[in-house]
């Protein structure tokens, strides 16, 4: 019975610590509370206990001489007589220092252990280090990050101001002219560690046994996952209530008068304003309503930084009272209500900034931005979670398992008529195979990004944020899983039809209906993608042609990251485009007709078949080109350098393809190796930030979210044979067993299997910079700008 209540209680303990790491913003692990670093320093002072425990068995009788001594009064015990005292004074003191530090003063605890003379006290005397340097690391992230948002609740103060204001001048001019946001009556508190603390909490706070209004004592392990998510106070204000002394009037025109319009250079006619010189426009509605939409990013992002903070204090503080409540149970010592007096009092227990602008920030986007419509302005503030679906689970199995049984029927049908062993049957199926390729190629990149999400899910890397998806629109492995294996289905069914139709009908009678089949398939494939209905996941559709005009109009757009990753992949599927390319030529030139695809004797093919496939590497050039201009650095230009060597490589490769001899075999592979070469050191260093010999890790890095090291090694390698593996059209090995056009949509599908492999480490590099930085939330810029704030940075200057 006792080993049964042992497991239970050992899977209850670690309950806790994986809810714990599932809450953490990813970005900030290093800032939370190590919790698994305190259990091993308790599981270390249990197993003294029971060394112990074993060593007391052995003296029972000394024990028990002892005890008839003491009845017999042979021996006298001191007893305290000070029955009003605490026996937790007698376990630990909390001492505070305060520290001055860039003009501010900074609490530190340390805990004393009063103990430390028994047996097993250094193990003890060591927990409640580490717990003390927990709760100063704690509260100084805390500290930073409330003033952070008490910065940045400022600039949206005067943001507000100009925002009303223009509405007056655009809308209503007779408008009132109260222009400021609406202040709370505890806005005016101000952070000081130095001053007493209960100053600063919450009405009915004094419960040290209470987190926010909810008692820690009451809270089961496998509730505090849900609780989280309700801990952000709903504002009972209503959005057309007046807020008395919220800090007098302004003029609307004084406002107005040292304020513009800031002109980002996102947008194609914006840059080239930027680029001819400032042509500033009058103030309109159109430029009213940019605005509006900005700021209400401005204020979405803010909100949604206030209620990470807040759970951020809730998780640690919910964490604190855990491992106490197991101190007290192993060490048999009551320590806790102490030292949680002590977490309590300090900054992240005591605080309520972040409550107060949760509730300015919900009363001003009610108001300003929903027509004082809550319902609604809530819905844009804190967006439903998306919820895995079953039937998503289900369509993926069936789909695949429709697609293997196509993949049978397909070699099945060409096996039985011994397609391959009759005269038509090679160039029937070169004929084919580049048609069909097209689908095989974005099927596989499919497969590739949903395998992707999930290993980046099983890592906790932080993609949504990195690629900068709505919460709730963003795709889950499943349902990336579910479109590449119903887009797999469609194309089997049409090749097996497409099959089925030739041999059956003979080829020699020149019916077009079976070449007519992959020409549906991809108007069907085109009209799912641009269909402006809101079926098949129309969000991530709009995302990803909006990204992709982004990298069609490179120089033109400022390039963010989901930009310069969806070229990076555009470049991987050179093959496919250029299959685009052979559907308009067959099709268009009305090569079809003739079942033969003879695109290479067109000198316009020729031409267009360079300029394709150099096409993804010069916007990736371009783009490098404006960040090197945007940014100025150095690390653009290099970069830039890579891909124009990517290019002279390409074309000399194709007119070897095209022109054959052998001077262009000779520099076809050296300006293939030198591109190759230059590609695989910026996949490994650059990109992937590995082979860092004084790292921690021996030539890796320092920080790896994959726990076997030979991952990495194995990634590197396979790299380097797939990037040499894309030399392979050049040297042209005879290959008795495959025909030109399946090496050439090999290889192919190799580039697309390595750039899936990049992606994950490209990644997972990307989010560790933002946990070094604590970069958790996107920076939205404001729509306005404040003359006088140039003033004051020439005055710091």
């Amino acid at each position: 019975m006792p080993a049964g209540s042992n497991q239970t209680r050992d899977r209850v303990k670690m309950k806790f610590g994986k809810i714990f790491k599932k809450q953490m913003v990813p970005e900030w692990v290093e800032a939370y509370m190590d919790y698994n670093g305190l259990k091993r320093i308790l599981k270390q002072i249990r197993s003294y206990k029971h060394s112990k425990l074993t060593r007391v068995a052995s003296r029972v009788s000394q024990q028990a001489e002892a005890l008839h001594r003491s009845f017999s009064g042979l021996s006298f015990h001191h007893r305290n007589s000070e029955h009003g005292g605490d026996i937790e004074d007698q376990v630990i003191t909390v001492d505070t220092e305060v520290h001055q530090q860039d003009d501010s003063h900074r609490k530190l605890y340390k805990t004393k252990f009063l103990k430390k003379a028994e047996e097993g006290g250094e193990f003890e005397e060591s927990f409640f280090k580490k717990l003390d340097e927990n709760l100063n690391k704690v509260n100084r992230f805390y500290r930073e990050k409330v003033e952070e948002v008490l910065e940045e609740a400022a600039l949206l103060d005067k943001q507000m101001d100009a925002l009303i204001a223009l509405r007056a001048k655009v809308k209503k001019p007779d408008a009132s002219s109260n222009t400021n946001l609406e202040k709370h009556p505890s806005d005016k508190v101000v952070v000081d560690e130095t001053s007493d603390d209960s100053t600063i909490r919450t009405p009915g706070s004094a419960n040290r046994d209470m987190v926010h209004g909810i008692d820690r004592t009451s809270i089961p392990e496998e509730e505090a996952s849900h609780i989280v998510t309700d801990i952000v106070p709903v504002s009972r204000t209503s959005g057309n209530e007046e807020e008395d002394g919220a800090g007098g009037k302004q003029d609307l025109h004084e406002i107005l008068e040292r304020v513009k319009m800031n002109e980002a250079l996102e947008s194609p006619l914006s840059t080239l304003k930027g680029f001819f010189g400032d042509s500033k426009e009058p103030v309109s509605k159109k430029g009213l309503k940019k605005a509006e939409e900005q700021l209400r990013l401005v204020f979405s992002e803010f909100y949604q930084k206030l209620r990470r903070l807040k759970e951020y204090s809730f998780m640690n503080l919910l964490a604190f009272s855990k491992i106490m409540k197991k101190y007290e149970k192993i060490a048999s010592r009551n320590a806790s209500r102490n030292y949680m007096k002590t977490v309590d009092n300090s900054l992240i227990g005591s605080s309520d900034e972040v409550n107060r602008l949760l509730e300015r920030v919900e009363v001003t986007f009610v108001k300003h931005f929903s027509s004082g419509n809550r319902r609604e302005g809530m819905k844009c503030l804190r967006p439903k979670v998306k919820r895995e679906r079953h039937r998503v689970t289900f369509f993926s199995g069936f789909f695949s398992g429709c697609s293997i049984a196509l993949i049978v029927a397909v070699v099945f049908k060409i096996e039985s008529r011994k397609l391959m062993e009759k005269d038509y049957g090679t160039a029937y199926m070169a004929n084919i195979i580049p048609l069909y390729s097209l689908f095989g190629y974005i099927i596989l990149h499919m497969l590739m990004y949903s395998a992707n999400i999930y290993f980046w899910r099983l890592y906790r890397v932080n993609y949504t944020f990195i690629f900068g998806f709505k919460q709730g629109t963003e795709l889950g492995y499943r349902e990336v899983f579910l479109v590449s294996t119903g887009l797999a289905v469609l194309a089997f069914i049409c090749f097996l039809l497409n099959l089925q139709f030739d041999m059956d009908w003979k080829m020699k009678a020149h019916n077009t209906l079976p070449e007519v089949i992959p020409l549906g398939l991809v108007t069907i494939v085109l009209f799912i993608l641009f269909c402006p209905l809101n079926i098949i996941y129309r969000s991530s559709r709009v995302f990803f042609l909006r990204s992709l005009l982004h990298c069609i109009c490179a120089p033109l757009y400022e390039v963010t990251l989901p930009d310069f990753f969806l070229a990076d992949h555009l470049t991987s599927q050179v093959q496919a485009i250029r299959s685009l390319e052979l559907f308009i030529c067959y099709y268009g030139l009305g090569e079809y007709m003739q079942r033969q695809e003879k695109c290479h004797s067109h000198g316009v093919y020729n031409v267009f078949y360079f300029v394709v496939g150099v096409i993804p590497y010069w916007l990736r050039f371009l783009q490098c080109v404006r960040r090197l201009c945007e940014e100025k650095d150095s690390i653009h230009g290099y970069n830039a350098l890579k891909y124009m060597l990517t290019i002279i490589a390409v074309i000399i490769r194709t007119a070897f393809e095209l022109k054959k001899g052998r001077n262009w075999m000779i520099m076809a592979l050296v300006s293939s190796g030198v591109a190759i070469c230059m590609n695989t050191f910026w996949d490994i260093v650059i990109d992937w930030g590995l082979l860092r010999r004084h790292s921690k890790n021996p030539y890796l890095r320092d920080k790896l979210l994959v726990p076997h090291k030979s991952v990495y090694f194995a990634a590197m390698v396979v790299d380097v044979i797939l990037r040499v593996a894309w030399m392979q059209l050049v040297l042209e090995f005879n290959l008795k067993s495959l025909h030109k056009v399946a090496v050439s949509t090999i290889i192919s599908c190799l580039e697309i299997v390595r750039r899936g492999m990049w992606s994950f480490f490209r990644l997972e590099n990307e989010h560790l910079n933002n946990v070094g930085k604590y970069r958790a939330f996107k920076s939205v810029p404001h729509p306005f700008h404040y003359y006088d704030d140039d003033e004051t940075d020439d005055k710091d200057d």
